[in-house]
This record gives C-alpha cells, sequence and structure tokens, in this order.
C-alpha cells in the first residue's frame, strides 16, 4: 500500500494508485492502459474500480481544485483513458433476455458518464443485458427507452443535486407494460451522490458500484 506518490494526497491507497498516478500525470497513454489493464485483470472490475480508480481520480481532482484548476487535462486525459479500458474489459455485448435488461442513464443535465460506465461493464460481465445512454438524457426520450425495452431495473446517475429529480424518478417508477393482468414496473435506482437529501421512498440508492451490481442481480435474477 502508498500513502504517497506522485505529488497527489492518495492517502492510504493500494500501491497500484501511485503507478496510475504518476502515468496520468506524464500524461503517458501506454503506461496508463497497461496498468488499468492489468488492475482489471488481477483485482476484477469492482475492487479496480473502487480501490484503484476512484481513489485516484478524487486525488487528481483535489490537485487541480488546489492548484487554480490547473491540471484538468490529467483528469480529462485519465477520465478518457478509464473509459477506453473498461470499453475492452467489458465481454461482448449480452443479449436482451425478457424481463431481465437494465437501462442506465444520466438525468438531464447530467454528464457525469463514468461512474455508469462501470456499472454498465461490471453487469455484462455478469452477463446481464444493459442499454447505456450515456450523459444527459432528455425526460422524453428516456421515457422512450424505457417504453421500449421493458427493462426490469433502471438507473439514474445524478452527480449534483441541482441535475437530482425526485418527480422523474417517481415517474419512471410509477411506468408500466404488459399484457393486463401480467403489468410489470422497473425497479429504479438512484445513483450518485446527487439524490443525497433527496431520498425516493421505495426507491433503493446503492451507495456504490458494489451495491448497485447486487441491487440489479437482485432483479435480474429473480
Amino acid at each position: 500500500r502508498s500513502r504517497a506518490g506522485s505529488g497527489l494526497r492518495l492517502g492510504d491507497v493500494r500501491q497500484e494508485c501511485r503507478g496510475v498516478a504518476r502515468a496520468a500525470l506524464r500524461l503517458d497513454a501506454a503506461a496508463l492502459d497497461e496498468l488499468l489493464r492489468t488492475a482489471m485483470e488481477e483485482y476484477g472490475l469492482v475492487t479496480a474500480w473502487t480501490e484503484v480508480i476512484v481513489p485516484t481520480l478524487q486525488a487528481v481532482g483535489r490537485k487541480w481544485e488546489s492548484s487554480g484548476e490547473r491540471y484538468v487535462e490529467v483528469e480529462h486525459f485519465l477520465s478518457w483513458h478509464v473509459s477506453g479500458a473498461l470499453r475492452r474489459h467489458a465481454p461482448p455485448v449480452v443479449a436482451d433476455r425478457p424481463g431481465a435488461t437494465t437501462v442506465l442513464a444520466c438525468v438531464p443535465a447530467e454528464n457525469h458518464t463514468l461512474p455508469l460506465e462501470v456499472l454498465a461493464a461490471a453487469l455484462a460481465e455478469r452477463g446481464l443485458p444493459v442499454r447505456m445512454f450515456g450523459g444527459a438524457l432528455p425526460v422524453e426520450s428516456l421515457v422512450a427507452a424505457v417504453r421500449r425495452t421493458g427493462p426490469v431495473a433502471v438507473g439514474l446517475w445524478a452527480q449534483s443535486r441541482t441535475t437530482a429529480s425526485r418527480p422523474l424518478a417517481q415517474h419512471v417508477a410509477a411506468m408500466e407494460w404488459g399484457v393486463r393482468g401480467a403489468r410489470r414496473k422497473p425497479v429504479v435506482l438512484t445513483l450518485g451522490p446527487g439524490w443525497a437529501g433527496q431520498t425516493v421512498q421505495g426507491l433503493p440508492r446503492p451507495s456504490g458500484l458494489a451495491e448497485a451490481v447486487t441491487a440489479v442481480e437482485s432483479v435480474a435474477l429473480r
């Protein structure tokens, strides 16, 4: 484990964070890709994200916040390479299974997609079909996507409280489809720090990646 590295306040984290941080600060694409690939293969996606990638991203974020917004390029560089590593690590797209698909989207005006990308990859890793719609999906488009796919679960990501929308989550949770007498509704997961203080009664709010994966598995594998 490492308590320092590359001028970033990493804290008490896995040793791999030091290498990832150094590669990111050097803008060394080849080294960063190799370090991310190794971490995902050695530890698995959930542990690599939670114990290697997230602490490094947080350290880079603290660095630019305390440096007059210097190092923004490092954060963008690291995020882009993490996104690419997730796509390479995830298995091929899993075919839809009736009543098992999960829809993932950022709420309107929200563009922080990386946490949803890792959730999509983790679900695909477990053989669960996913439809990923990325950042700032308009309300009408989200509703249309849910109606067209009939998902078992819908994950809505909000990074800030200004984008989290309780009425939107409630509206999606109330949607129904299927034949009369066998109507179904999706389980809506309110994901991300933006939902803090805006808990929607009856809707799960997983605290992290592992909890979100478990929540989806619990309804998709019934």
